[in-house]
């Protein structure tokens, strides 16, 4: 097996992600468009599908008090730099705020639901009295596809390939759960030392999130440990993850290092690893291999659950992905690891995604409980056998139904959840 695979895998799904990514990649469509539009704006539209809808709906945008669709496509345009990919939001000041309000406020920006899917899309267009441009992201949060300047195209390439986003050319599930098990047991330590970058940017979050007044509710769960690390490992993963994903939920400063386009995905494939590590006084190396596994295992069922979906992909993909880097922690054999993926396809499938807001860290907490618990039980050689509901009779097969689930098993909650954010809009507004 060439191991090289699956370390280009790794390393073309990581990336920093400034605040929620969906926002990110909003900001990034308009401030390309902007680029290509000089002269002062008259209107910017956006037209998304039903996941970057539901996730940017109310999550913060980094560096400001405000949240949602709009103002993140209104800064975009006024202050969003497009090279800096996911971060196009990380270096505005007080003075882009105001102007982005002021777009705002002049009735410029206007956002349109473009379908209910679970395939990523965004377009946005910026006029200005002199041109105006397109610029389309389709397949991955940073695959600009297409970009249309005063009507005429100047860019047009697949959605699954090119733009700014390295790919690679084979896909994790053109693999079995035996390769990428073999993988993170043998790859060669000093290959998978990028890793470590996750952990830097993760670890920074957490600390953010537990000092910054704005998140309440990692607070609670960290008083309850007496800081963000003890010697219960429960309570550590549960003030970790939550300091994090609060931290990026609520708009703090500072990137999480995503994984399948989500930093929440990443701070769940990374920091209850991170608590099993510091608590059970493990290996750096054993942390390192258990990682490379836990992304693996979450892009396996992301490939087939789409990026954007009804059901909560931190919770149900990375959550499975970091239940099973555990159970690797922990000396577990893949014979166990198999088992630990039953018993979390059985326990944790379905939990929906409500949008990048701080309900993100009750999801998280609820992967985190039964994770532990998957492991626990298949560790005593206990879980959900293949023949019960939605497992399969392989790990392949068990993952692959997990993603199925959501895509296309989940449409209509996705139409139903998008129905119930939108009537809320109305409510708000009488």
């Amino acid at each position: 097996m060439n191991t090289h695979i699956f370390t280009e895998l790794l390393r073309a799904d990581m990336a920093p992600s400034f605040g929620v990514t969906e926002p990110g990649a909003i900001a990034l469509a308009v401030s390309r468009a902007r680029s290509l539009a000089e002269g002062t704006i008259r209107s910017v539209a956006l037209s998304v599908n039903s996941g970057i809808y539901k996730n940017s709906y109310t999550c913060g945008i980094p560096g400001t008090e405000e949240t949602g669709i709009p103002f993140a496509a209104a800064l975009g345009a006024v202050a969003g730099d497009w090279t800096r990919g996911l971060e196009a939001l990380g270096a505005v000041t007080q003075p882009d705020i105001d102007r982005a309000r002021a777009l705002l406020d002049g009735d410029s920006v206007h956002v349109h639901l473009h379908e209910i899917s679970s395939d990523l899309y965004i377009k946005a267009c910026v006029s200005t009295e002199a041109h105006t441009a397109e610029v389309t992201i389709t397949g991955t949060h940073t695959n600009i596809s297409s970009i249309v300047v005063d009507g005429a195209c100047v860019l047009q390439q697949e959605a699954s390939g090119g733009g700014d986003e390295q790919t690679v050319a084979r896909s994790v599930t053109d693999y079995g759960f035996s390769d990428l098990w073999q993988y993170a047991s043998e790859v060669p330590l000093e290959e998978i030392s990028f890793i470590e970058d996750a952990y830097k940017l993760n670890l920074a979050l957490a600390e953010e999130g537990r000092s910054s007044e704005k998140c309440t509710i990692c607070k609670e769960l960290i008083a309850e440990n007496g800081g963000l690390y003890s010697s219960d490992y429960l309570k550590t993963a549960h003030a970790l993850t939550s300091a994090a994903i609060e931290a990026r939920v609520r708009g703090l400063p500072r990137p999480a290092m995503s994984i399948t386009g989500s930093g929440n995905h990443g701070i769940i494939a990374t920091l209850p690893l991170y608590a099993c590590y510091t608590v059970k006084g493990l290996e750096r190396e054993t942390l390192l291999r258990a990682t490379a596994l836990s992304y693996l295992v979450t892009q396996y069922i992301k490939e087939y659950s789409g990026k954007l979906s009804a059901f909560c992909g931190c919770a149900v993909a990375a959550g499975t992905g970091s239940a099973v880097g555990i159970c690797y922690m922990l000396g577990g054999s893949r014979a166990a690891a198999e088992a630990v993926i039953r018993n979390m396809a059985s326990g944790i499938t379905g939990v929906i995604c409500t949008g990048g807001n701080p309900a993100c860290v009750m999801k998280a907490a609820i992967a985190i409980d039964i994770g532990w618990k998957s492991v626990e039980l298949a560790l005593g050689n206990v879980s959900i056998e293949p023949v019960h509901g939605i497992n399969g009779f392989s790990p392949e097969a068990t993952m692959r139904n997990m993603g199925r689930i959501a895509s296309p098993g989940m449409e209509k909650t996705e139409e139903t959840i998008i129905t119930l954010m939108t009537e809320k809009v109305g409510e708000a507004s009488r």
